[in-house]
């Protein structure tokens, strides 16, 4: 009998950083689904993405039972003028965003995780490092 471990995805693919690296990718703290709700731009294509309810196409519905949010829950949120997809990230706003991705990969939600990816790639250490102008 043989025995198979899988190791988690780790949110960078670049294998060519080595243990106490200290380039900007490594020494940045994993982004938070907290963080995410900061950028508007990016909700409004998530919420695009997620919250139309479609037959054949997993929606924030099957992420939020997913991550355990139960069915009166689920109705509740369906009902409020809100987006669900915010009231979702916005219960789950600890959860990391590479989770969040995990969840893509799982619901085959390649369109958002792509999104996602970006946003960890490009947005996420200038907004980190203090580099991206905020609007007050």
């Amino acid at each position: 009998m043989w025995t198979v471990l899988f190791a988690s995805a780790d949110v960078s693919d670049d294998k060519s950083c080595k243990e106490n690296c200290t380039c900007s990718s490594c020494s940045l703290r994993a982004p938070t689904i907290s963080d995410l709700l900061n950028d508007q731009d990016l909700l409004d294509v998530i919420r695009i993405k997620l919250d139309p309810c479609h037959p054949t196409v997993k929606n924030w519905r099957n992420f939020a039972s997913k991550w355990g949010m139960p069915y009166d829950e689920l109705c509740f949120l369906e009902q409020r003028p809100q987006s669900p997809t915010l009231e979702f990230l916005l219960r789950n706003n600890q959860r990391t965003v590479s989770q969040l991705m995990e969840l893509c990969r799982h619901y085959h939600r390649v369109d958002v995780e792509k999104v996602l990816r970006r946003w960890v790639d490009e947005e996420w250490p200038k907004r980190a490092l203090g580099d991206y102008p905020r609007n007050f």
